[in-house]
Parts: structure tokens; sequence; C-alpha cells
């Protein structure tokens, strides 16, 4: 996969923290800048299945019969310690 360089404005204290932490984990600014970027992407994709899901229990909620049922049943099955 090919790159694209991104000119990108940070403050200097924030250029001085992501340094100092680069140079803690061995990396450079733009890979904790590329991991930051991921990290934001998959926390959206996160969000969004999660509102999906709530929408579908919206839609279809669930059995009270059957949440009684698994509350019952983790309560039976509970290790003792």
């Amino acid at each position: 996969m090919g790159r694209r360089e991104v000119l990108v404005q940070l403050d200097d204290d924030l250029v001085a923290r992501l340094d100092h932490l680069a140079t803690e984990r061995g990396t450079n600014r733009s890979e904790l800048l590329r991991r930051g970027a991921l990290a934001v992407l998959e926390a959206e994709d996160v969000r969004q299945a999660d509102r999906e899901l709530q929408a579908a229990y919206r839609r279809i909620p669930q059995d009270p019969d059957l949440i009684r049922a698994a509350a019952r049943l983790a309560a039976e099955t509970v290790p003792e310690w």
C-alpha cells in the first residue's frame, strides 16, 4: 500500500511530547501519528457498531423471559471462589 505525505499542524508542546514518547518506544513521530490515526478510525468503527446494536435492540427488544433465564443460569453457574 502506498503512502501519502500529509501536512498536520501541531503545537510545540504536542510535538515535544510525541518526540519524547517516540524515543521511549524506539519509533518515530510519524509512526506514532499513524497509530493514532488508526486508533481514531477503529474507535469510530466500534462506536458505529454499538449504535447499530442499540438500534437493533430498539427495533426488537430482548425477551424478558430470556433475560430472567440467563440471569438465573448465570447465578447458578458462578464458580465458588
